[in-house]
Order: structure tokens, then C-alpha cells, then sequence
């Protein structure tokens, strides 16, 4: 993905400069200009960009992100040309074979350290532009930060920082084949972005050829190369968004493992927020926080990028290392949580206790003593669990998936003080099945007096990979196997008077699309010859499903 040094990049002119579409929306950028080019990578193909300049001759630093998605939406344009008025040039460029810039679709493929190194070449070439001032930051959320990620591993010279929002580290477990599962009608949507179609069904199938964590993959694994990763970087994660373990990971991979210039100059924050570049809201689904929820990123981000590409002495990197916001109840009195805390590295100190699952879909710490039980439930991919939503449905009320005939729930009892979970929340389950192959998914919600159940975060793990991606080991009917992973991290006070729910299912679609059962090859189409598997969690002396938390002791 990003790669190899290049002879190419010390022309100074652009290769192609292009008008705007005649098609764009109008928008009002007030001093900034706005350009669209194409950018020459080292095998001559040319990738698409928007820049924005602002009003002056410059030189400026150069702020850059990589995107495959269209960035021609008002919305975006006037963000780029508020972040251009700080003095920068912003440049948003295309993955390459996506909107307008040329060249085959591969994804992220062609990102990183192999053969083609598109970040590498895009950041060279923004560095010797006369109008630059050889400072280049990169930015952005979700894709743009996978990319940012990718493009650290390939340490072009002139990359001095970057900022990332709801990031990943890698594209098998944290993109295409989250737990191990396979998402194809997600996937088969991104030939909308494609400038030739039919390369998404082509890279679709190379995926498909390879059902394991094997060398395929490791090339788009950024966490095998921290030790290469060497700038300062400011990460933005969410609590309600399976890819915070994206932006944990990096902060921690970073902080630990990076070079010299990475070690001590990462920052990170928390808050409670979805998926989503913009974290300056308090409102998030059914959920509106109080107004000190909301994180100023696009003045923060200036600051950042102020501090760094500018050298302005402005105190950004004396901040916390860490800023997290510890989540409370809504609506209630005095309730504890929904503040901000710092620490100076994560995770923070906390008792990893152990929730026991147990008969009549009771939540203890006590763990089980019968010698057999289970609770029972269907695995039918024709007729699923529904879960009808395209992105993760947290800070929502979940009753409505809990309550449908193959979903288990258990709960604790009312709770008598309040329980602060902060931390990676994990679980470890016993499970039988009549199928060689099933999913097993894990929620964790915060039920109100009122009955709402308020859905944190979950995971699902395709028992295939229960002894890890590297391999498939398929089960026999009914044999009792673990299945553990983690659910993902969260910080939640869980008031007094509330308590805590765990949800057992196998099936939630479309969100999580289901699993054939059948333990054959995973295909592209659904097969005609699925099966329904008959699924068990035990709550046993010996078998002892649980929930291991992250609980936190908070001194008043």
C-alpha cells in the first residue's frame, strides 16, 4: 500500500490542472480559491484532488486527506475552506480507481509499503510545490484515518504530523472481516465510488480467496509496523463505535512501540459520540449529553496543526495524554459520570471483575454452581434476528432486538450504588452448536428505571476463528467450545437504581449479515444450502460464560 522512494516527484509544476465541474454546487469560500488537479504517483497514473488555498502568496503547510468517498458536498467544501483560512493549503485527494483519479481499484492496497505507495508520493509531491512550505500534516476520520495510519508506516520526509478521528489499524479485523465475519452486501456498495465498477467485484473475490489472517493480509495490517509509525498524532475515538479499538490501539501502539518523535508527542480523547468526523455535538441518537460532551475538533485541530507544521508556541503539546469522558446516566438528578477526566496513559488502573451469566437470564459476580445449564437459542440465516441498521445502533433504546424469540438477555439486579466501568470490556463464553460453523454476538446496555435498555457496545465472533484468524477450526455437534473476544472499550457510570444487561444472540441483520452455518468456504452470494443451527451459552460449574469488565473505584 503506501511505498517506495521516488524519482518522479521533484517536478514542481502539476502535471494536470483541471476546472471545477460545471455540475458542483455553488458554495461561498470567501477569500479561499479552490482547484481541482491531478496528482502524478511514481507509475505515471494520476490521482484526483481538491485543493484550497488561502488568500495570499504564501508559502503555506500543506494539510492532506485520503478519501475514496466524493468530496464535493457543501458541507465538506466549506470545512475544507475553514480550515484553509488558518493558513494551510488543504488538499483532499482520491484513492486511486475511486470518483476521478485514475488507475485499478484496490482498496487500500495501494496506500502503504508494497509496490505502490500513493500517500508516500502524494506527500513528496505537496512538499516541493512552490506555494508549500514543505510541512505536511494529514487529517481526517474512518477511511482517511486507516489511511493516516497506513501512510505513517511508509515515513515519507516531509510528514511532520497528523490528526485522526475513528481510526483502524487493520483491514481484516477491523474492516472486511470484523470478528471474522463476512459483510458482501456491504462491500458490494462500494463499487459506487469506483471510476470502472467492475473492480470491486474483482477485488471482492481476492478478498473472498482468502478466508484467513494470512500474508494477503498482513499487508494491510498498519499494527505489524509500529516501530516505523514516527510523528506526532492526535486521535479522536468514540465510545459507540466498534472502531474506538482502532483508535486505542494506535494511541497505545504509537505511545509504546513507535519511533522517537512518536513516543512522547501522542495525545488521545474519548468522548461520547458515533461514528463520525464531527464530535462538536451532544446529542448522539436517543442520548443528548450535557453541553461539556461536545470536543471543539475543527479549533483544536488548527491548534494542532498551528503548533506543528507553523512552530506557533501555542501549549498544544503540553495538553493531557489522555482526555476521556466518562459516560452518566440522562435525565437524572446528581447522576455520577458525564464529565471529562485525564490520565497520563491508557488504559487507566482498574478490577477486572468477572459478570456471570446465569439461568432465568439473571447478571451476577457470583460465579454459577450447577453442574449443568444452558439457555438455548436458534441460529436461522433465512430468518434472522433483525438488527435494521447500517451503522453501529448504540445510545438507542435496544429493546426491540431484545425482545424477538432468539435473543437471550441477562441482567442484574437493580443496582444499590453506582458501578463505573472505564476500560476494554471482554467476554468468554461456553457455547454448543448443532453446526459446524455460527456467530456469536455479545451487547452491553445500560438499562433505565423506565425499562429502556441503552445500547453501549457490541461484538460478534465467528466461532471458526475462535482459536484466532490465522486458521479455521470448525466445531462438532454439540461439543462444548470457548468462544472469547473483545467486546470493545467504553467508559460508563451505571447510576444507582439502574442495571446492567447483557445480550446473547446469533443473528442481527442486516447489520451483522448472517452466517450460512454450514462450514464450507465463505462466498461472495449467499448459498442455497444454509442451515439453521441450534445454538447454547452454559452458565455452569465448569463452563462459566461471563463478561470480564474494566470496574473503576472512584474515590468522592
Amino acid at each position: 500500500m503506501l511505498g517506495r522512494i521516488i524519482g518522479m516527484l521533484g517536478c514542481c509544476l502539476f502535471l494536470s490542472s483541471v476546472a471545477l465541474a460545471a455540475d458542483d454546487p455553488k458554495v461561498d469560500l470567501g477569500t479561499v480559491t479552490e482547484k481541482h488537479m491531478m496528482i502524478p504517483m511514481r507509475d505515471g497514473v494520476k490521482l484526483s484532488a481538491y485543493l484550497f488555498f488561502p488568500k495570499g502568496d504564501g508559502p503555506w503547510p500543506v494539510v492532506y486527506e485520503q478519501r475514496y468517498a466524493a468530496s464535493r458536498d457543501v458541507g465538506t467544501r466549506q470545512a475544507m475552506g475553514r480550515l484553509a483560512e488558518g493558513g494551510f493549503v488543504v488538499c483532499l485527494e482520491n484513492f486511486r480507481g475511486s470518483q476521478l483519479s485514475e488507475g485499478k481499484w484496490r482498496g487500500y492496497r495501494a496506500l502503504g509499503w508494497g509496490e505502490l505507495q500513493d500517500g508516500y508520493d502524494t506527500v513528496e509531491w505537496l512538499a516541493k510545490q512552490p506555494w508549500s512550505t514543505g510541512k505536511i500534516g494529514t487529517f481526517g476520520s474512518s477511511q482517511a484515518g486507516f489511511a493516516q495510519n497506513f501512510l505513517a508506516v511508509t515515513q515519507p520526509p516531509h510528514l511532520t504530523c497528523q490528526y485522526m478521528i475513528d481510526t483502524g489499524l487493520s483491514l481484516y479485523q477491523e474492516g472486511y472481516r470484523i470478528g471474522g465475519t463476512t459483510r458482501p452486501e456491504r462491500f458490494k456498495g462500494m463499487a459506487a465510488v469506483c471510476r470502472e465498477k467492475g473492480d470491486n467485484l474483482e477485488l471482492m473475490k481476492e478478498w473472498f480467496a482468502h478466508p484467513t489472517f494470512d500474508d494477503y493480509w498482513k499487508q494491510e495490517d498498519c499494527s505489524l509496523h509500529f516501530d516505523k509509525m514516527n510523528v506526532p498524532c492526535f486521535t479522536i475515538g468514540s465510545w459507540y463505535d466498534f472502531m474506538c479499538i482502532g483508535c486505542v490501539d494506535s494511541y497505545v501502539g504509537r505511545r509504546n512501540h513507535g519511533g522517537p518523535n512518536s513516543r512522547q508527542t501522542q495525545q488521545l480523547v474519548l468522548g461520547p459520540w458515533l461514528h463520525g468526523r464531527y464530535k462538536e455535538i451532544n446529542k448522539v441518537a436517543e442520548m443528548t449529553y450535557p453541553e461539556n460532551a461536545k470536543f471543539p475538533h475543527e479549533a483544536h485541530m488548527k491548534r494542532w496543526f498551528d503548533r506543528y507544521l507553523k512552530g506557533i508556541d501555542n501549549g498544544a503539546e503540553k495538553d493531557p495524554a489522555v482526555r476521556y469522558y466518562v459516560m452518566g446516566a440522562i435525565g437524572e438528578d446528581k447522576a455520577p459520570g458525564n464529565e471529562w477526566r485525564t490520565a497520563d496513559n491508557w488504559p487507566i488502573a482498574a478490577q477486572a471483575t468477572s459478570y456471570y451469566l446465569q439461568p432465568e437470564g439473571k447478571l451476577t459476580q457470583t460465579a454459577p454452581t450447577a453442574d449443568s445449564s444452558e439457555t438455548k437459542f436458534l441460529a436461522d440465516p433465512l430468518h434472522p434476528n433483525t438488527i435494521p441498521a447500517g451503522g453501529f445502533p448504540g445510545a438507542k433504546d435496544a429493546r426491540g432486538f431484545e425482545e424477538q424469540s432468539e435473543v437471550r438477555t441477562f441482567t442484574t439486579d437493580v443496582l444499590t450504588e453506582p458501578v463505573e466501568w472505564t476500560g476494554k470490556i471482554q467476554t468468554e463464553l461456553f457455547v454448543t452448536s448443532s453446526a459446524k460453523d455460527t456467530d456469536f454476538i455479545v451487547r452491553v446496555s445500560d438499562v433505565y428505571p423506565d425499562g429502556r435498555s441503552i445500547l453501549i457496545m457490541d461484538y460478534i465472533r465467528r466461532a471458526r476463528y475462535r482459536e484466532g484468524y490465522e486458521k479455521e477450526v470448525f466445531m462438532e455437534a454439540d461439543k462444548i467450545y470457548k468462544v472469547a473476544f473483545d467486546i470493545g472499550w467504553f467508559s460508563q457510570n451505571f447510576n444507582k437504581g439502574h442495571r446492567i444487561r447483557v445480550t446473547v444472540a446469533s443473528t442481527g441483520a442486516p447489520f451483522f449479515e448472517p452466517n450460512p452455518n454450514t462450514g464450507e468456504p465463505l462466498t461472495i452470494d449467499f448459498p442455497a444450502n444454509s442451515v439453521v443451527a441450534k445454538n447454547s451459552v452454559k452458565h455452569e460449574k465448569k463452563h462459566a460464560s461471563r463478561v470480564i469488565a474494566p470496574l473503576v473505584t472512584v474515590k468522592p
